[in-house]
């Protein structure tokens, strides 16, 4: 029996392939084939835009797959999302769904789209957004280049943006926030009712928060002599209590814990001066909670 798994194709395939990497998957993929090479024997793996993965999985054509809660409620797909993997294109965050207009309009609010033009990728959540606010526009389907846009050929737009840099070098300014989105797992109902199915998802599951968790984390290890110990465990801000064990010298104690790797610069001088020696700093694959 194989698994079949569907992978983002486009803005959300490299970083999903670094994460299965991380989580002990090594998959490789040819330049021109939808249908990557996973070790791992009971899986199928197959390229599909995130746009229609939802609705591919909802059919049975994938028994599982990688896709924005923002596009399952576009396409009105019916699957179990049994996960939340936070994590986009540049970084671990969730990733919004904005109205932006050029930085010289007037418009402010939901209210100034009244009898203007939209385009966007999400049709039927902008339709449901200026229906929930009361506004009449036109909405149009954004084939993509939708920042260029505006104003030429549209009033606003609604785009997906992780940092709102590239809105701001295309001189727009956000006025509302529509939604936000990030990874779900989904999976086809049937699939989810099969034994064997939901037991190897379940397992991929845990791999992959595992290699989330290590995102931007690092284990830190280092000897210090006891009587400077308490003031170095002042200074590591663990994710557990750090783990201290004994050394063959007498008198001296090795302190092994996990840290946020944003810290580490400005922490390791710290350690040094508090009396921490042989400090190593190592990366982490996985961390299972």
């Amino acid at each position: 029996m194989k698994l079949k798994l569907g992978l983002p194709k486009g803005s959300l395939q490299e970083s999903t392939l670094k994460m299965f990497k991380k989580a002990g998957f090594n998959i490789n993929v040819g330049s021109r084939s939808y249908f990557p090479s996973i070790d791992d024997d009971e899986i199928e793996c197959m390229l599909i835009r995130a746009q229609e993965m939802a609705k591919y999985v909802e059919q049975g054509v994938m028994d599982c797959g990688l896709t924005g809660k923002d596009w399952i409620i576009e396409t009105d797909s019916d699957v179990e999302e049994v996960a939340d993997l936070i994590y986009a294109k540049q970084g671990l965050r969730p990733v919004r769904w904005v109205v932006a207009v050029p930085e010289d309009s007037k418009m402010k609010s939901a209210k100034d789209l009244e009898g203007k033009r939209i385009a966007t990728e999400v049709v039927n959540i902008t339709k449901k957004y200026l229906k929930k606010n009361g506004v009449k526009a036109e909405v149009e389907f954004s084939w993509g280049a939708t920042e260029a846009k505006v104003p030429n050929l549209v009033d606003a737009i609604v785009e997906i943006t992780e940092t709102g840099s590239s809105l701001r070098a295309n001189k727009l300014k956000i006025i509302d926030t529509i939604m936000e989105s990030t990874t779900k797992f989904v999976v086809n109902k049937k699939a989810w009712q099969d034994k064997w199915k939901k037991h190897k998802i379940e397992n991929i599951l845990t791999l992959l928060r595992g290699a989330l968790a290590a995102e931007e984390k690092v284990g830190i290890k280092l000897n210090v002599s006891e009587k400077n110990l308490d003031e170095v465990l002042s200074l590591l801000p663990a994710l557990r209590t750090p783990t201290i064990s004994h050394l063959a010298e007498s008198g001296w104690k090795a302190l092994d814990t996990i840290i946020d790797e944003k810290t580490v610069r400005d922490l390791i001088p710290k350690l040094r001066r508090a009396g921490a020696e042989g400090i190593v700093e190592y990366p982490l694959n996985k961390i299972i909670e």
